[in-house]
């Protein structure tokens, strides 16, 4: 959607620190709960259809419970983990068919 992907995203235990100094990220929580670790201030905790921004170049951790549901909006540029240096938990978007 006009170089945005929306992206649906399975969330389970702790993810990699990171910041994108390009571009907010928007989360919206589906299913579950979701807990966004921000440096410098206290942990945001959603549920479901709660919605968070967090603003460019700020870290941040999402931490989920088994099997959360998440909606991100970002840039089709962006990479899932940020800064952080590449590993088990970056992944290329996958097109959902049907």
């Amino acid at each position: 959607m006009n170089d945005y992907d929306v992206k649906l995203v399975k969330v389970e235990g702790e993810f990699v620190w990171h910041r994108h100094d390009d571009t907010d990220e928007l989360f919206l929580v589906i299913d579950g709960e979701l807990t966004i670790e921000v440096e410098g201030r206290e942990p945001v905790t959603l549920g479901e259809l709660d919605l968070f921004v967090v603003p460019s170049g700020v870290l941040h951790r999402p931490v989920g419970q088994s099997g959360t549901r998440v909606l991100l909006i970002e840039p089709s540029h962006v990479v899932n983990t940020g800064d952080a240096e590449p590993g088990a938990l970056t992944n290329e978007v996958e097109w959902l068919e049907g």
